[in-house]
């Protein structure tokens, strides 16, 4: 993949789109085609067979996706499995029909089963049921999977797919229903410290509300107050966690070293060619709690709330397959809290709540 290739970025203005942006061009990578939603449907086939065909893009990073946290994933089920199936099935389909190079499939860890051996190795893929909360999520990624390597199989493509861990990192979603459990808790602790402090100017801004004591019954609602952050679930699951651009970095090194051909042995059946993209690291919700408590400086009490669901106790990646590809990541989680928090802070009034 040269500096001058012509490669687009489907879902650019996502978190994990937007690093793969800042990533490639940081690398001197400038023929990049982004299309906002407005000027390409990914949802709308015909608008997307005629982008290929015109455009003829020599590689893609399919990133959009239709993503969100438990809460949404619980809510949205229909949306979630329709809209994703429909955006991979219309941009990996056309990336064959105009005989792109070399695609990479953007897909989450919460395809593996719910209760799937620890660390989840590629392979656990497809041998029991999945978590129920994101399950029709979860199955438009596995969609996607098999339909790359279907691809690969009948066609000879060149197109890989790859899951990324729980991403977190600049332009990402704060908002409590739809957002992951990191921006969450972030913006809840960050929040909760304003009170702590009496900075009810930044708690309105926060908010882009003009009325305090509607202000605070909104965070009552949410579970904030002086001095307390209420949390779904009872704090115990683990987690893993990765800075958005080192999952990025790792997306690109895969397209630029790595080939379908370099994932299977063609003498068997061809499964499981995805390749996690993770850290190998784990953190309990209540420990990642007090970490960014910690950064942020808030030292008030945290309530967890078994009543609300946990999701999957442990879901922490295997990545002795990126690690043998030649990547390993670069941040630590604190460091990346840190950035995060910064970030939020200078960016509140613009991100997405």
């Amino acid at each position: 993949m040269n500096t001058e290739a012509k490669i687009f970025v489907a879902g650019h203005n996502g978190l994990v789109g937007s690093a793969i942006v800042k990533g490639l061009r940081r690398m001197g990578y400038n023929n990049l085609l982004i299309k906002n939603r407005s000027e390409l449907d990914l949802l709308n086939p015909n608008s997307v067979t005629d982008f290929f065909q015109l455009e003829k893009p020599e590689y893609v990073f399919l990133a959009a996706a239709k993503v969100g946290g438990i809460v949404a994933n619980n809510t949205y089920r229909a949306d979630f499995l329709l809209e994703n199936l429909s955006i991979q099935n219309n941009v990996i389909s056309s990336a064959y029909k105009s005989g792109v190079k070399k695609l990479l499939f953007l897909g989450s860890t919460c395809i593996y089963p719910k209760n799937a051996s620890q660390p989840l190795n590629e392979n656990s893929l497809l041998t029991s049921e999945l978590e129920y909360t994101n399950e029709p999520y979860a199955i438009a990624k596995i969609a996607g999977i098999k339909l790359c390597e279907s691809f690969n199989i009948q066609y000879g493509t060149n197109f890989i797919s790859v899951m990324p861990t729980n991403l977190f990192g600049p332009g990402d979603n704060f908002n409590f229903e739809k957002s992951h459990v990191l921006p969450a808790l972030l913006r809840k602790i960050y929040l909760a410290k304003c009170l702590q402090e009496g900075q009810i100017g930044a708690v309105l801004r926060d908010l882009n509300e003009s009325n305090e004591t509607k202000a605070l019954e909104y965070l009552n609602s949410i579970g904030v107050a002086n001095g307390f952050v209420n949390i779904w679930g009872s704090g115990k699951p683990l987690r893993e966690f990765m800075w958005s651009e080192d999952m990025a970095n790792a997306c690109i090194h895969i397209m630029k070293n790595v080939n379908f051909s370099d994932l299977h042995n063609s003498k068997e059946e061809i499964r499981n060619t995805h390749i996690n993209i993770g850290t190998g690291e784990e953190i309990s919700i209540e420990n990642l709690a007090k970490l960014i408590a910690q950064v942020i400086g808030y030292s008030g009490d945290f309530h967890f709330d078994s009543t609300k669901p946990d999701g999957t106790m442990r879901k922490l990646t295997d990545v002795s397959k990126l690690h043998s590809l030649g990547f390993k990541h670069e941040i630590s989680l604190r460091e990346g809290i840190e950035r995060v928090y910064a970030w939020y802070l200078e960016n509140s009034a613009n991100v997405k709540h």
